[in-house]
Order: structure tokens, then sequence, then C-alpha cells
């Protein structure tokens, strides 16, 4: 029996250039999360066409997250990249230390350096039981997090956001939290919070009275 693990599931890459091209077209493959750390460091002077803002296309569709250093809001230069980002729709939080660069598309690839600046070497990922792991760790840093600027939890016209939308309904059909993780995209530790918002929202202390306090409010049919 061979043992080596699959090129397709793990990969390194040590070519400057293709990991360059790999780092700035992954966000294309994104289609309902990508998510990033990133402490801004560079081998080079850090310039303000660093910034890779989301994607004009993503239009909403895509949740885009990015957990940042602290200190880079020192810097005017990072601060600016940052700021970039989050005008262009980025949801960023700060840490006071990132321990790496990261960037995840969906349940399908990352990008983890094997280097500080992550130019000299990288590791793709696509083993979906590293991957998930991944996600659940990227979640747990984001609730340490602190927003850079007040997050929107709600639609404009009082109802769910998005996400907790699709939660409820899932929710409705009778899932479990793994089950709903599944469908929906996201890690369990996201579905568990997205409920325990939901909850807080609909003022009630379980799932049946969620369901039925939603359908008077006509939140789901």
């Amino acid at each position: 029996m061979n043992g080596s693990l699959p090129v397709h599931l793990v990969a390194v890459i040590s070519d400057r250039t293709e990991i360059t091209e790999l780092s700035s077209t992954l966000v294309n493959t994104a289609r309902k999360d990508w998510m990033t750390l990133d402490n801004l460091y560079t081998e080079m002077p850090l310039t303000e066409d660093f910034a890779q803002p989301p994607l004009p296309a993503f239009g909403g569709r895509v949740r885009c997250r990015s957990i940042y250093a602290a200190a880079a809001m020192e810097d005017p230069v990072a601060r600016r990249v940052i700021q970039v980002c989050a005008d262009a729709g980025e949801q960023a939080r700060l840490l006071p230390e990132v321990p790496m660069k990261m960037k995840l598309a969906d349940q399908a690839t990352a990008l983890l350096p094997l280097t500080q600046a992550g130019t000299a070497g990288a590791l793709v990922i696509r083993a979906p039981v590293i991957i998930s792991a991944l996600r659940d760790y990227f979640e747990l840093l984001w609730e340490r997090a602190t927003p850079l600027r007040p997050e929107r939890t709600a639609a404009p016209d009082g109802r769910l956001a998005p996400a907790q939308q699709r939660v409820l309904e899932l929710m409705a059909e009778g899932l479990n939290d793994d089950a709903i993780a599944r469908r929906a995209g996201l890690s369990t530790t996201t579905v568990r919070r997205h409920i325990a918002a939901i909850l807080s929202r609909l003022s009630v202390s379980s799932r049946f009275a969620a369901g039925a306090a939603a359908q008077r409010r006509g939140w789901i049919g």
C-alpha cells in the first residue's frame, strides 16, 4: 500500500512567482466565504497597492473576513491598506498578535506560509479534514478579535442578516448543528453563534420556540 499523501490534497510550493500568483488569484475561487489572517509582514517595504479588497463581483454573496495584527494600525501605510479593504466591504478585526498568515477560500483551499512573509515557501491544502480545522481555528480567533468598525448584525429592515436567515431556515428543517454547518458552508462554531444570536433576537430559549416566533414574524414560511 502506498502511504504517500495524494498530491491534490497537500502540496508544497517554493517558486516565488507561483506563490504570488496563487495568493492573488485564490480569492477568485471563493463562492461563500473568504477568510484571511494577516500580519502585513513583507520582505519589501509595504505600499498601498498591497491592498486586495474584496472583488466587486462578490456583490455581498461572499462573506469576506480578515484578522489583522493590531500593531499594523500604528503604521500609516498598513492602516490605509486595512481601511481600503474595509471600505470595499471586508469585515476586519484586530488581534494583539496574529500568529501567521493564512488565506482560506470556502471549504476548498487554504494557503499557509512556510516563512514569516510567505514568499519563499507555502503550503497549499485541499484536504477537507484540515480545511475544517483551519476554519474552526479562524472562528476561534475571530471571536477573540476586536472589530475595526461597528458590525451590522441585522439587515436594514430589521430582519436577520443573510447568514443568520439561512441558519434559521435550516433549523426549521430540523437539522442539527453539524448538518446545518455542512449545508450552509459554515463551521459548527459559527452556526452555534448564529443560533444563539437568533434566539436572542426572537427572545426565546429553544429552537422550537424560535421556529414558532420566526413564523409569526414571517421570517420563515
